[in-house]
């Protein structure tokens, strides 16, 4: 194997420790460095790693692509057999995957577990702690956490701010990173200069401020798979230098709003718009409904792969009723949706700034993602309002009264 650079910090995992607590905002490359030193160190002796996440629903949702890529950017691929659901390596190494939450039992069965690797370690629950913790306990085993801080109240955290003996805490962040890569620094100076408070939660590894003023509560991130038959709506809002330029795929499920796929990016020009909303798998295929305000680009869509794009319909108080609209379902984003995530996170109602009371209007930041999806699903929500409603009519007493002579 060549030399291999990795971030300083990484000397971390050559340490003696029980809990190894890597926590920070993104871009740091936590995960990455980790994969790297779990293939190093499964060549220089036995590892049977399990990797868990609080959900894993498939093999697709779990770290095991990451170490696949890690072994290829090491040269070692020769060393390594990779099945469908697990890496063998040198030393009698393995690597297995599991989700925590549905899997407690089978996970307890496992024997000769020499590292945990508990990726997006603030979703897992008090209960799924008390199941990994005590079931690590081959001689000289070892736990490591890597995670993006959320509440203060999340279980991680707790065990974080009094942790257990023999235990390395550190906050990673992006300037902890040789290589962020410019593509990131673009989002980061631009959630810098546009809301300081996001750019501190998703950058600098800082608590979300859980206020009363955050609009959307009704959210999950989850795993899932796209069902071929779905009937996906598209919505797409426009920007350029100030304001990115983003899509959204979603279907409608009884009352819940699946996202799967969103497109992003900051200074696309007109003419790579379609290329840029390709991403999105079949975008072409359906219909998507864009922002009205920009006409020119939606014609310009509408002849270059997008014949069904349309503009929204906007009017008196359509953002206040798309914004109800979504939350009276339950949204289910998929984890690639990291935009829209971290907008449903931070989207608020204006305070008053002297005593801090939220008022009843909606801040018009934190919202390029969101947008889309209300434009989105913009047809499902004028059908619904254009049903036939009952209505209730008071029968006078003398009409009553004359019916029962």
């Amino acid at each position: 194997m060549r030399d291999v650079q990795l971030p300083e910090y990484a000397s971390d995992m050559w340490e003696s420790f029980r809990h190894l607590f890597w926590r920070g905002g993104r871009g740091a490359g936590k995960s990455r460095t980790v994969a790297s030193g779990l293939v190093i160190q499964s060549m220089e002796r036995h590892e049977r790693v399990l990797c868990g996440r609080e959900v894993q629903k498939s093999i697709k949702d779990s770290v095991k692509r990451l170490l696949e890529d890690e072994i290829d950017r090491l040269g070692v691929r020769a060393a390594f057999d990779s099945t469908e659901t697990e890496i063998r390596g040198p030393n009698d190494s393995l690597f297995l995957f599991s989700g925590v939450r549905h899997n407690a039992t089978s996970i307890k069965s496992i024997e000769g577990v020499t590292t945990f690797w508990g990726e997006e370690a603030q979703t897992f629950s008090q209960a799924s702690l008390d199941t990994i913790v005590p079931t690590i306990r081959a001689p000289g085993s070892r736990l490591i956490w890597t995670y993006n801080p959320d509440l203060d109240t999340d279980p991680i955290d707790v065990m974080a701010a009094n942790p257990p003996p023999n235990s390395i805490v550190r906050t990673i962040n992006y300037d902890a990173n040789p290589w962020f890569p410019d593509v990131l620094r673009v989002e980061m100076e631009f959630d810098r200069s546009r809301d300081y408070d996001k750019y501190l939660h998703v950058w600098e590894g800082q608590y979300r401020r859980n206020s009363e003023a955050r609009v959307f509560k009704n959210w999950r991130v989850e795993a899932f798979d796209s069902p071929d038959t779905a009937d996906y709506r598209l919505g797409a809002d426009f920007g350029f230098s100030i304001d990115p330029s983003c899509a959204i795929r979603c279907w409608i499920e009884g009352r819940v709003i699946y996202v799967d796929h969103e497109a992003w990016g900051l200074g696309v020009e007109i003419m790579n718009l379609p290329a840029l909303f390709m991403t999105i798998p079949d975008a072409e295929k359906f219909w998507m409904t864009a922002d009205s305000s920009r006409p020119e680009t939606i014609s310009h869509l509408r002849n270059h792969g997008f014949p069904r794009i349309a503009p929204a319909i906007k009017g008196a108080r359509s953002l206040e009723e798309g914004v109800e609209f979504l939350k009276g379902y339950d949204l289910v984003i998929h984890p690639r949706c990291t935009h829209l995530t971290d907008e449903l996170t931070h989207y608020s109602y204006k305070t008053d700034p002297l005593t801090g009371q939220v008022l009843g209007v909606l801040e018009d930041k934190n919202n390029h993602c969101i947008d889309a999806l209300r434009y989105a699903v913009e047809g499902a929500r004028r059908a619904l309002n254009a049903k036939p409603r009952a209505v209730s009519i008071s029968i006078p007493r003398t009409v009553t009264a004359f019916n029962r002579r």
